[in-house]
């Protein structure tokens, strides 16, 4: 072949790869370079024929309630995965066991329940998390984000959260913006050393003056600012009436304990006393003899 028609037969060639991609996009999907894109189409389940080298997968507002993690893993290059606005919820443990190169995960408006630490163990390039919007979401645990140390941008806004543990947020060394904004945080004491850490880290935190308490009644729509100064007070100054009960049952036990030393040491010195004036009236006996 003449080198005037190698541009011919390369384009041809091309031509004929995106034909094939084109026949292997997943039906009601669009297809790109290294793209798929199924938003808004009604979707119910995971959709199949996904090309195996995409590295973007779009399935946003669909009505998907399940992530298979057997098709999942067949996309080893997937780097970011849009799954907002969907039905997905409960268990969601190992299913991104075959995605570790995913740097962008969104699930938000969904119905997650929790956040263990199996759901995303296996993401060790995730940089952005977004579960926010999930009105089910009352629990994430203590070590649920602690392989995720690239994780940059994490948003648990607008869920039904109360609590969130210090060091789940505290230990992460990449994290630069937190969403917490509309939540239904608990602020009591357990939850101070949470705000404390908030005014003190260099997080930002979008939406702040939405970061508010909801109970107990007297702190609620509060921002954390003024709450941390509340709980400073109440929590490290006031005593509740279980702490007087514990402070008198220490001060009777040191006083039992005082009183049953002396007492013992008194016996101990009674008993030498005895031992003592018997051995002078031996000693006493002795001399007489002897004389």
């Amino acid at each position: 072949m003449s080198s005037s028609g190698r541009p011919w037969s390369l384009s041809l060639m091309f031509l004929l790869g995106m034909a094939s991609e084109g026949i292997n996009c997943p039906s009601r999907c669009s297809c790109q370079y290294l793209e798929v894109n199924c938003t808004g189409q009604q979707l119910q389940e995971f959709p199949m024929d996904i090309p195996l080298d995409t590295r973007q997968l779009i399935l946003a507002a669909n009505n998907v309630s399940y992530l298979p993690a057997v098709e999942l893993s067949f996309l080893a290059d997937l780097v970011y995965l849009d799954c907002r606005k969907n039905l997905l919820g409960d268990d969601l443990d190992f299913t991104f066991i075959g995605v570790a190169k995913l740097v962008y995960l969104d699930l938000s408006f969904n119905s997650l329940t929790q956040v263990t630490f199996s759901t995303f163990s296996h993401l060790l390039s995730l940089v952005v998390l977004k579960i926010s919007d999930n009105p089910n979401l009352v629990a994430i645990e203590k070590d649920a984000f602690a392989n995720n140390t690239w994780l940059r941008h994490l948003d648990v806004s607008r869920t039904g959260l109360t609590f969130l543990d210090t060091s789940t947020v505290r230990d992460l060394p990449n994290l630069r913006l937190l969403g917490l904004s509309d939540n239904l945080w608990h602020c009591n004491c357990s939850f101070l050393d949470f705000i404390t850490w908030m005014m003190e880290s260099n997080v930002h935190f979008p939406d702040a003056d939405n970061i508010t308490c909801y109970t107990p009644a007297g702190l609620r729509a509060l921002r954390m600012p003024a709450v941390e100064a509340q709980l400073h007070f109440s929590c490290l100054t006031q005593l509740y009436k279980q702490d007087y009960v514990f402070l008198c049952l220490v001060g009777f036990c040191i006083f039992f304990a005082g009183t049953m030393a002396a007492w013992l040491a008194g016996i101990c010195a009674v008993i030498y006393e005895l031992h003592a004036s018997k051995g002078e009236e031996e000693e006493e006996e002795e001399e007489e003899e002897d004389t």
